[in-house]
């Protein structure tokens, strides 16, 4: 009997797309080759011991009562992650020792906690003595359920599904989830914490609710208004129904859609241009900047250095208020690396990494 278990989940950027999962728009992502780690030892008990040392934090969950658990605090993630398998179906007979350990940036942008819960609940699924068969894109939405439905949270989908599957991904929200998986390798990005703290909850509450309160009133005036069929130019007419932030995040959406798709043009060529698509993320970057006000000035200053410095070209990263960013350097990441920590962040090369892996040992 093999009674320890390993399981991995990488972290992510999101290439093109950013706020555009929970409107039902699509992303690229890239799963990096920083990862978040659980490894598990066999009790002989009905405890789960849970140890966190990058946080100094510990858990211990009991599962001898044979039902769900309440919540302790705020974003429980090992305890719902727990409740979406038990309603299921799943049950849990055996404790085991855990340590997560992760070189993901923390509430940065890089999906630690969507890591995290995936790899928590492939877990939970290798343990149950009644598992069920659950591939990368199933525990994708289990995860979802866990981290954003259980707790009534803005977020879409993108997170998910882009820390379960790895490698390079077009997801398409729209009637769905669908998926397309790109095996390519575009070389270096260099990842880069501005070690400013951000407020995920609030930013994307704030930008959610501007952009759906845009959608409301033109749908008011045309039922058959969506964010997917339409474009910015068809948009522009019901300019005048709307505040002037309503329509600045409005037309960011229509912006970063398009981005998104002339990205993903580039990708079913192959390796795409290295110097063209490094000019689109600095293009995406200065929308979610100027347009939606997520960057912060260290972070710009962040992208500017490295730039300067050789890559061709980046954007920040996750919500945005603080957190990373990252920039394409294919050639001399060291270069921007340097210049990144010369204006007060933490630098990673990172390439493209798989997604969920596991072992029994």
């Amino acid at each position: 009997m093999k009674n320890r278990i390993k399981v991995s989940a990488p972290g992510r950027i999101c290439l093109f797309g950013e706020h555009q999962d929970y409107l039902g728009l699509p992303v690229i992502t890239a799963a990096i080759d920083l990862r978040l780690e659980l490894t598990a030892a066999l009790r002989y008990d009905n405890f789960l011991n849970i140890s966190l040392p990058d946080i100094r934090s510990f858990e211990k969950l009991d599962f001898s009562r044979g039902k769900e658990f309440k919540y302790k605090k705020p974003r429980d993630y090992f305890r719902s992650g727990y409740n979406v398998l038990f309603r299921k179906g799943l049950r849990i007979d055996q404790g085991y020792d855990l340590q997560i350990r992760s070189s993901i940036p923390i509430n940065s942008g890089t999906s630690s906690s969507s890591a995290l819960i995936n790899v928590w609940i492939r877990f939970l699924n290798e343990i149950s003595p009644n598992s069920i068969t659950l591939n990368d894109k199933m525990t994708a939405h289990l995860s979802y359920l866990a981290e954003v439905e259980e707790f009534g949270e803005p977020g879409g989908k993108m997170d998910q599904y882009a820390t379960a599957l790895g490698n390079i991904l077009f997801i398409d929200f729209h009637d769905g989830t669908r998926v397309t998986e790109f095996d390519i390798n575009p070389g270096y990005f260099v990842l880069g914490d501005s070690k400013e703290p951000k407020d995920t909850l609030h930013i994307l509450r704030s930008v959610k609710d501007q952009v759906l309160s845009a959608v409301h009133k033109i749908r008011e005036h045309n039922p058959e208004f969506s964010l997917f069929d339409y474009d910015l130019n068809s948009a522009e007419k019901f300019q005048e129904i709307l505040t002037a932030r309503e329509y600045e995040v409005l037309s960011a959406a229509f912006m970063n859609k398009e981005f998104t798709y002339k990205a993903l043009e580039q990708l079913q060529k192959g390796i795409p241009d290295r110097k063209l698509f490094g000019r689109m993320l600095t293009e995406h970057h200065t929308v979610l900047d100027e347009r939606l006000g997520i960057s912060t000035p260290k972070i710009n200053k962040m992208i500017k250095a490295a730039i300067s410095s050789g890559a061709y070209g980046g954007k920040i990263n996750g919500s945005g208020g603080g957190g990373c960013m990252f920039v394409y350097a294919p050639d001399e990441p060291e270069k921007a690396a340097v210049a990144i920590e010369k204006e007060g962040g933490k630098a990673y090369i990172v390439k493209v990494s798989d997604g969920l892996r596991t072992e029994r040992y």
